[in-house]
């Protein structure tokens, strides 16, 4: 899996792995991972105008973290 950057607020890449359907985010604080993200999140995720928002908002907030790294 090839990490896509992202820029604002502590988000600095994301990427996603279809088949186990879970959403790997780089922090400043870390590496985490969320199971059962959809793709669909992960595209929102990608597109949006203020990702750091949007992962506050609808992914840190609504799926339980594992921290890898």
């Amino acid at each position: 899996m090839e990490m896509k950057k992202l820029n604002g607020g502590n988000l600095r890449a994301a990427c996603y792995d279809d088949r186990r359907r879970v959403l790997v985010v780089e922090l400043n604080s870390g590496t985490f991972e969320y199971p059962g993200v959809s793709a669909e999140t992960f595209r929102r995720l990608t597109t949006a105008s203020s990702p750091w928002s949007f992962f506050r908002d609808n992914i840190d907030e609504e799926y339980p973290a594992k921290r890898v790294r």
